[in-house]
């Protein structure tokens, strides 16, 4: 049977509480200038009171030596408290710079210090403390400018959390994407503000946002302090826009390589038909049929030729050239080229967007001219066909509607996939070709059904050109 060993002596003396010896009562300490004065007179008194036993001595007047006795004591205070002053007046004035350092105020400075004494050297040391704090706060707050004016400037959206989870910081790119009014915003809490799940998304992960038709936001998340207070810092990507980049040069990969290697094929395809056709007697009623083969063959041939062409519009796509656009203008010319249904066009506030004119013009073009197609393919129930075109600006974006009420999307999942059309004479490659040039000009586009109404909205969302308050 095994013994129970307990801790040691020392191990139980060291796990005592120890107990705290009472502190005894102290008198108030005298301040320095009340001890600096004390010491004074306990340096004076003995040389007054001698110069007054000498006095009494040599004359045994008494009031010969209480006269003497007093004017010592009167000069010797005289130069005390110019000594004081002294000893005082520079310890004040060092005093009065360090409280304007401990509020901010890096503008006082000790005059009169020199090296060689130690007063002297004190002040010249906080007056360069001073210095060194000055300098350090000016480049702190050029520093704070420059962060602000960038996180002002990013097109991705920028939020920051105190730990209680209220909002301090947004910017203008957070304002559009979760629909916020800065002044409005800061101050409240992520559950307020419909944040909750964001704010406690995981670094690297994925922020689905709410609703349909919402971006997919990868979320970077760090943490800073701010007067000591830690403070969470999101800054949001569009996952869905570098996604449809690597599906955009995929697909132009794709083409590029059936394109080429289509034609190869339908080139001698055409040209063998076109002199077969040619050699035959077309006299002969037995070569009438293969005439004919022959000249649907070359026919053909030349069709998938044109039709290849037009997919390689995606491929030879020019980089844009950006600059200041009127927007009522040329949405103005947009609609004017439809000559099947008349579109309406409402006004907005004059606005200018930055974008290649030409290019954003085909964009429109081929969204005008669906959403015609659209309206018309309900000509035939009791609503007429009708397309609206209105645009807003909010903040450093544009937006243009292009609504109709046609059936609607039947399949949101494919709109922007190559090849993919619901027409049977489509080509499926008018919206792959608009996203990419609204993708070029640093937008988007979206297709959603209305909420009120038969028929769909397409949205062009544009950078705002910085004199949008321009006029038309």
């Amino acid at each position: 049977m095994g013994s129970e060993t307990g801790p040691s002596p020392e191990a139980a003396k060291l796990s005592q509480p120890r107990q705290r010896l009472p502190l005894g009562g102290s008198g108030r300490r005298l301040s320095y200038e009340k001890r600096l004065r004390l010491s004074l007179i306990v340096f004076l008194l003995p040389s007054a009171l001698g110069v007054t036993w000498i006095v009494f001595n040599d004359s045994a007047s008494i009031v010969l030596a209480l006269g003497a006795g007093a004017a010592t004591a009167g000069c010797f205070g005289i130069a005390a408290s110019f000594l004081f002053e002294q000893l005082i007046r520079p310890l004040q004035t060092l005093a009065n710079v360090v409280a304007a350092l401990r509020e901010d105020d890096f503008s006082f400075r000790a005059r009169g210090a020199r090296r060689g004494d130690s007063l002297g050297d004190l002040a010249l040391e906080i007056n360069a403390l001073a210095s060194t704090l000055q300098t350090q706060r000016a480049a702190a707050r050029d520093a704070l400018t420059l962060v602000e004016r960038v996180i002002t400037s990013m097109q991705t959206p920028v939020l920051a959390f105190d730990a209680s989870g209220a909002l301090r910081l947004i910017n203008p790119a957070a304002e559009d994407a979760f629909h916020l009014v800065r002044r409005l915003a800061l101050g409240r809490s992520a559950q307020e503000l419909g944040l909750n799940a964001l704010l406690e998304s995981e670094d690297q992960g994925l922020y689905m946002g709410h609703g349909s038709g919402t971006p997919r936001w990868s979320v970077r998340r760090t943490t800073f302090r701010l007067q000591g207070v830690p403070h969470n810092l999101l800054v949001l990507s569009d996952v869905a826009a570098a996604l449809r980049e690597e599906e955009r040069v995929a697909w132009q990969r794709l083409i590029r390589v059936l394109s080429h290697e289509i034609n190869n094929s339908l080139t001698p395809i055409k040209s063998i038909a076109g002199s077969l056709r040619t050699r035959l007697p077309v006299t002969a009623s037995d070569n009438s049929d293969l005439h004919r083969g022959l000249l649907v063959i070359e026919d053909r041939a030349a069709s998938l030729n044109r039709f290849l062409q037009g997919y390689q519009q995606l491929t030879r796509l020019p980089p844009p050239l950006l600059t200041p656009t009127s927007l009522g203008p040329l949405l103005a010319q947009v609609v004017a080229l439809e000559t099947r249904l008349p579109v309406e066009l409402k006004n907005g506030s004059p606005t200018t967007v930055l974008a290649d004119p030409d290019q954003l013009q085909q964009l429109l073009i081929n969204l005008v001219r669906n959403a015609v197609e659209a309206a018309q393919a309900q000509a035939i129930a009791a609503r007429d066909p009708h397309v609206c075109v209105t645009w807003t600006t909010t903040g450093t974006h544009t937006s243009v509607q292009i609504r109709d009420n046609g059936t609607g999307l039947l399949d949101p999942s494919n709109l922007f996939v190559p090849f993919y059309t619901t027409k049977p004479e489509g080509s499926g490659i008018g919206l792959v070709l608009a996203q990419q040039i609204a993708s070029a000009l640093k937008g988007s586009v979206t297709l959603t059904n209305n909420p009120d109404a038969p028929g769909c909205t397409a949205e062009v969302l544009l950078p705002a050109h910085c004199a949008s308050n321009t006029a038309t």
